[in-house]
């Protein structure tokens, strides 16, 4: 079976966690030998976009997106989680892509590190492996 052609798109909004999911998720794929590119967006909602024009350039088998959200004093934080969570399933619905998952959304900053962290949930595998999974069904089902 071919190497599966992954493209890791990263909010950078919170540099220092994402750059811990990245790590997390690039261990994944170099295990899984999987060709990777990345792509950095300037936050969350650009995540289901960018993902977008890539899918269309055919160049990838699947997609992670990487990001953290962290709840502040407005109602904003609602809206982003819920739309780059929207973005992101209509995407894996309606177009058919693999992609994983990889956004956090946290109450607070001690959240965001322990769910980033590789030596404590590693959410950033999680996201790769969830991609990884993907691709092999798609691969399974759409020819």
């Amino acid at each position: 079976m071919n190497k599966p052609r992954v493209l890791i798109a990263t909010s950078r909004y919170y540099e220092h966690i994402t750059l811990e999911l990245e790590a997390g998720a690039g261990e994944a794929l170099t295990e899984a030998e999987a060709v990777v590119e990345t792509i950095e967006v300037p936050g969350a909602l650009e995540l289901p976009g960018v993902i977008t024009m890539a899918a269309d350039s055919a160049k990838y088998d699947g997609f992670i997106a990487l990001g953290c959200v962290i709840r502040g004093e407005t109602s904003h934080y609602d809206y982003v989680c819920g739309e780059s969570a929207r973005g992101l399933m209509w995407l894996t619905v309606d177009r058919r892509l693999a992609i994983g998952n990889g956004i956090l959304t946290v109450e607070n900053e001690e959240q965001a590190l322990a769910r980033a962290d590789r030596k404590r949930k590693n959410k950033g595998r999680d996201a790769a492996e969830a991609c990884l999974a993907m691709i092999k069904l798609r691969r399974k089902f759409v020819r």
